[in-house]
């Protein structure tokens, strides 16, 4: 005989929905606008509440747990301040197709639209970057709004989801039933599209596939490796994905980033057959689309995307797969190799332009930053996690740290500052016997080092290397490209970064030379708890082909055979 239903409070039906899809972790800075919530999971020691110190650092911790875990990453912020707040994990989500569920708490219902203290639209202020912003206005409705967010923030194309819950549906009552765990319905390729990217491939001279987007899984990972070995495909990877496929692969060719090798970008435009798989084809991967020519490339173009809105709308491909990535990568692991001995040598060339990318280059300063990470290569596990941040210094580990297993990565590819730490942090929290590594610069460390607190308070451990330059290092380089020598906004006075971490209780130590770095980085492993690396690093290494000096003298130079040609 079923079990009679009771009357519960909305807040207590809403964290009964988060059970029953499986949630135990939630993120967020508290708020009286969702006291009823903070209440119930109070009751509920299945789902821990992970305090934050800002509700930026929060809803990246949750995106960062999204990417990690593959299932939605679950935020809560109070109304109208926190949801500002938090919108840049929002937009992280939307650009790095990530699924998250954020719940924002709202004015009562009688107050909407009154301009209430702290009101946000939440509809409005969210609908542009979201795959859906709603308000739960009935209690009985909440089961619902729960499963619809998270079947939505999970299939096609992953993304956020945010939801408005006003205070007065949290606390009425309403008897309903609690609705089981979403289930993402897959796309799966058809055998036609199978047959027809046989056919196109076995056609190339030059084929090569990129690897990007959201929706992965290991398997599906593992199966993509299987298919380009058999076939010989040279593989590049979108921006901040070189997670997707082993760096030791034979067919590995490097990645698609900002501070992209220029043999790579020569190779995609030499390319006459490009399999896109997951990939959106954005201006990052495409060089400001110049690389591929919307919207008919050069290249024949076979594109896999999960969400059928997507395929077409930059590049119109000669064949065009909607499917997911796991149920793609299945199925084309299957198909009969094609002759590959055509672009035997194609597929050579590329993995051994990649190879010479890791050769050591000179890095001015007294810390030789090629030698810091040639230290954290070999002495990381290859299941360490390692979270990347914003800005120029990325390049370092982008390109001389070496991934070999999927989810070793994390990063924003939208290129949001403030990522590295929260995502540090949060990767800690979801696997904490594994070692997790966050590379930050010193501007993006300030916009959420103070989450230093969080890590502190829930007993985990990232170590955070900070980049201390004394400068917003990517604007900075810009500004010497564009206007050389006249510096305007881009310097920074910086605290001792060691006895800032010090001061929440964690390990700190200053990196001034490069011999320093080692016995500090065993030690900071050793430790047990949250570390930070100070790396005083020389602003002239601005990235990893080029000084600052070199560029501006790179500028000036171009700015004066400019100015002889126009005269």
């Amino acid at each position: 005989m079923a079990q009679a239903l009771q009357a519960r409070t909305g807040g207590r039906i809403l964290v009964d929905a988060l059970k029953a899809h499986g949630v135990d972790m939630v993120f967020g800075v508290p708020g009286e606008s969702y006291l009823e919530v903070l209440d119930n999971i109070y009751d509920a020691p299945s789902i821990r509440f992970v305090t934050c110190r800002h509700e930026a650092g929060a809803a990246n911790m949750a995106e960062a747990c999204g990417k990690m875990t593959g299932n939605p990453g679950v935020c809560f912020v109070t109304r109208g301040p926190g949801a500002c707040h938090a919108s840049v994990g929002v937009h992280i989500a939307h650009q790095d197709s990530t699924p998250l569920v954020m719940f924002v708490g709202q004015v009562p219902r009688p107050f909407v639209g009154r301009e209430a203290f702290q009101e946000v639209d939440v509809e409005r202020f969210f609908g542009w970057t979201t795959k859906w912003a709603a308000q739960i206005d009935d209690p009985a409705r909440m089961p619902e709004f729960v499963s619809r967010a998270f079947h939505t923030a999970r299939s096609g194309r992953p993304g956020p989801v945010v939801l408005a819950i006003p205070e007065d549906t949290q606390r009425e009552t309403a008897v309903v039933a609690d609705v089981e765990p979403a289930m993402p319905a897959p796309n799966y390729p058809g055998r036609m599209e199978l047959r027809r990217l046989h056919e196109l491939l076995a056609r190339a001279e030059r084929p090569l596939m990129i690897l990007g987007g959201g929706g992965w899984t290991a398997e599906a990972c593992d199966d993509l490796a299987a298919f380009t070995k058999a076939n010989h495909i040279p593989t590049l990877v979108d921006f901040r994905r070189q997670d997707l496929l082993s760096n030791h692969h034979p067919s590995y060719a490097g990645d698609l980033a900002y501070a992209k090798d220029p043999k790579v970008s020569e190779r995609l435009r030499q390319a006459d057959f490009v399999l896109a798989v997951g990939t959106r084809l954005g201006d990052v991967t495409t060089e400001g689309y110049t690389l591929l020519q919307p919207p008919r490339p050069q290249a024949t173009l076979v594109h896999v995307y999960p969400d059928a809105n997507e395929i077409g709308r930059v590049y119109r491909p000669d064949l065009a797969i909607v499917a997911s990535m796991a149920e793609f990568a299945a199925a084309v692991r299957t198909l009969e190799p094609v002759e590959w001995t055509a672009w035997g040598d194609w597929v050579e060339a590329a993995r051994r332009d990649y190879l010479e990318t890791l050769e050591a280059v000179a890095s001015p300063g007294t810390v030789d930053l090629y030698r810091v990470m040639d230290t954290v290569r070999t002495r990381l596990p290859q299941d360490a996690i390692v979270t990347v941040d914003a800005g120029n210094f990325s390049g370092w580990p982008q390109r001389f740290y070496q991934f070999t297993r999927f989810r070793t990565l994390l990063g924003p590819a939208n290129g949001a500052m403030g990522y590295g730490v929260p995502a540090g942090i949060a990767a800690k929290l979801v696997a904490p016997d594994r070692p997790v590594v966050s590379f930050v610069g010193d501007g993006g460390f300030m916009m959420t080092g103070n989450e230093l607190a969080t890590a502190i308070h829930h007993e985990v451990a990232p170590l955070i290397l900070v980049f201390n330059n004394g400068i917003y290092g990517t604007i900075r380089l810009h500004q010497e490209k564009q206007f050389p020598g006249r510096i305007s906004g881009t310097d920074l006075t910086n605290p001792d970064f060691a006895k800032y971490a010090e001061s929440f209780g964690a390990f700190g130590a200053a990196i001034e030379r490069t011999e320093d770095f080692a016995p500090a980085f065993e030690d900071a492993l050793a430790c047990g708890r949250a570390a930070v690396l100070d790396i005083r690093m020389d602003p002239e290494a601005i990235t990893t082909r080029m000084t600052l000096t070199e560029t501006r003298e790179a500028a000036l130079k171009a700015r004066h055979a400019g100015s002889r040609d126009g005269g």
